[in-house]
């Protein structure tokens, strides 16, 4: 039987995955970024850290850290390169117990939107994916009904 996750010890698997985070950029920055870039990523992903391990109170819950995971792990499920090769190498190195998922994929095959999560990585991702031809040409039209749906649901 699976133990139920406790919000400590997911918050600190997260900031480790950060750390790996933070590294993988600074070791092999992404094409294009400049050290400003680099800069605000680092901050950014400092204070997702440092808000997981310290949360207020009514945030310290496994659903709130779930949105944090999203922000931090969306670049490494979606991106390429370098810097995402030796993000999840080493993310299985230490033991940490994340898996790559390729969500578009997972959302399109299951043809609905569950969560929030997803709707929001929906709305974020369907331009990028259809310019990166990451999808068919229907497929744009899928999801845009899907949105429809789970804002009629909301």
């Amino acid at each position: 039987m699976k133990q139920k996750a406790n919000y400590e010890t997911e918050a600190i698997k997260l900031s480790k995955a950060i750390d790996i985070a933070i590294k993988a950029f600074k070791k092999f920055p992404p094409y294009m970024w400049t050290e400003e870039n680099l800069s605000d990523v680092e901050k950014c992903h400092i204070e997702w850290k440092n808000s997981a391990l310290n949360p207020s109170p009514e945030y310290k819950k496994i659903s709130s850290l779930k949105y944090k995971i999203e922000s931090v792990f969306t670049i490494f499920n979606e991106g390429s390169g370098e810097f995402v090769e030796y993000f999840w190498k080493e993310i299985k190195n230490q033991n940490l117990d994340y898996v790559r998922e390729d969500k578009l994929n997972k959302i399109l095959k299951r043809g609905k939107i569950k969560s929030r999560i997803e709707y929001d990585y929906i709305t974020d991702i369907i331009i990028v994916a259809e310019q990166e031809d990451r999808i068919t040409k229907e497929e744009p039209k899928l999801l845009n009904e899907m949105i429809g749906v789970f804002e009629i649901k909301q």
